[in-house]
């Protein structure tokens, strides 16, 4: 059965059943059935856009550089409205701070772990991500969880707001399908630090690892993901709806899992540098 077919299933009005109950029974996760695009007119859908576009180019340039930028390719725009828009994707100048959301002053935040560590083995160290997806009137957030060592992803999730639900489920997803790795590590962001998402990581007994403040580094290969996904999958059409595109991105991560050779893995595939493990793309 199609997950459009899956999610036509559910009833918010369900007498005896809650919405969180139907969708764990016919496996559409709470956050897909809430595919609503943000509220923007094409104009700032387009400068949205735009704007990721360069900071894939050039992602240490804060508001001032990115206005400086834009106004040289004949753009006008003021440095107000750019530090506005930035701050809606979630993106900034990697000398300041993590890209896609802040830390949370109340989470605790973990010391960074990999440091001088050699990682060649699939399972000792997993990392995630969020990052901004468009659509052609409004966007959605991407969270995936990858397996340090051969660049697989494990599992992923989109979401129309920044709570941490998305990211906790697609964890989930990754533990139960994988197992569980030595050392997981992400950014600083109020996601990754709540207690929601670091509760599940330290009920299955695994070591929390958290980048330096603005350190995109300590991320590479995930962030390497989000440059090839974008300009593979994401820019080259215009995404109408959520659910196009979570077909979209499920084509080009079965793609990326299972047919797509990277040098640093002497040209095998992240499935075959795993380990030969199939995967057939995000559970439903």
């Amino acid at each position: 059965m199609s997950s459009d077919r899956r999610r036509q299933l559910l009833d918010p009005q369900h007498p005896r059943l809650s919405l969180m109950r139907q969708c764990a029974l016919v496996g559409v996760s709470r956050s897909s059935y809430y595919y609503t695009p943000q509220g923007v007119g094409p104009e700032t859908a387009a400068w949205l856009r735009r704007i990721d576009a360069q900071y894939l180019t050039t992602p240490w340039c804060g508001s001032r550089q990115m206005v400086r930028h834009f106004r040289r390719r004949g753009y006008q725009i003021g440095r107000h409205r750019m530090r506005r828009l930035m701050r809606l994707l979630g993106v900034s100048a990697l000398y300041q701070v993590p890209r896609t959301s802040t830390p949370h002053p109340e989470h605790r935040i973990y010391p960074y772990l990999l440091r001088d560590r050699t990682i060649t083995e699939p399972n000792q160290v997993w990392c995630a991500d969020i990052t901004y997806v468009p659509l052609r009137h409004g966007f959605l957030y991407l969270v995936a969880i990858m397996d340090w060592a051969s660049r697989k992803v494990l599992a992923w999730r989109l979401s129309n707001s920044m709570d941490s639900s998305f990211c906790v489920e697609a964890l989930q997803e990754a533990l139960t399908r994988y197992g569980t790795p030595t050392i997981f590590n992400t950014d600083q962001g109020s996601q990754f630090t709540s207690t929601d998402f670091t509760d599940v990581l330290r009920a299955a007994g695994v070591r929390i690892s958290m980048d330096g403040k603005g350190r995109w580094m300590d991320n590479v290969f995930i962030e390497r993901l989000w440059r090839s996904l974008k300009y593979e999958c994401v820019y080259p059409r215009e995404w109408e709806h959520g659910l196009h595109l979570k077909d979209g991105i499920g084509v080009w991560m079965r793609y990326y899992n299972t047919d797509r050779p990277h040098s640093a893995l002497g040209d095998r595939t992240p499935d075959e540098a795993y380990g030969g493990l199939h995967w057939s793309g995000q559970a439903a």
